[in-house]
């Protein structure tokens, strides 16, 4: 007989076992454990490797470029472009490594304004990385990859508002009815 026809393997009656785990948990000559602290580190730590690997192939050797573009480039310049990949030329063994080219996705009708200002974005960028990465900049016209900004609409139009409370008069409550001719307006202006 080797113990596993009994019941509880040990030959323990579960309830037996499960009063004897509690009894000893209620003892004070028992250490209680309490959790210790827990630390919950940053998603954008936990997820650094993985967003490192990605901007790497892209030839970004850190992802601010990307992340802190607006900063690096200004508002004005971030609104209409953003950096799409660095190229790096091969090393030539014996010669200085050459400075990258950084090509910027831009929006097609703000593609000849922002090559106009093309030495102001290799001013701001090389300053940003503390020395001369990128040498040039290339184009790419395409629409952005971030979604526009929708500006929310006001208010709507006093008029419409008016012609939709005449249609609300078996409603008591002022508030209510003046709310919901502002809904139905806003619906209808949409």
């Amino acid at each position: 007989m080797d113990g596993r026809d009994k019941p509880g393997h040990d030959g323990i009656e579960p309830m037996a076992r499960l009063t004897e785990c509690y009894n000893a948990a209620m003892s004070k000559s028992g250490p209680i454990f309490k959790p210790g602290p827990i630390s919950a580190k940053p998603l954008g730590i936990l997820l650094d490797d993985v967003f490192a690997e990605a901007y790497a192939k892209q030839g970004f050797a850190a992802r601010e470029l990307v992340t802190r573009w607006a900063q690096i480039a200004g508002p004005e310049i971030a609104a209409h472009a953003e950096p799409l990949k660095m190229q790096w030329p091969r090393p030539v063994e014996g010669q200085p490594q050459e400075p990258a080219t950084l090509v910027l996705r831009v929006e097609g009708p703000m593609a000849l304004e922002i090559q106009h200002s093309a030495d102001v974005i290799l001013e701001r960028v090389n300053r940003f990385f503390g020395w001369s990465a990128v040498g040039k900049l290339a184009f790419r016209q395409a629409p952005l990859s971030r979604p526009r900004i929708r500006k929310r609409p006001g208010p709507p139009d006093p008029k419409s508002v008016a012609k939709v409370a005449e249609s609300l008069a078996d409603i008591e409550d002022e508030e209510l009815k003046t709310a919901l001719a502002r809904l139905g307006a806003a619906i209808k202006r949409n």
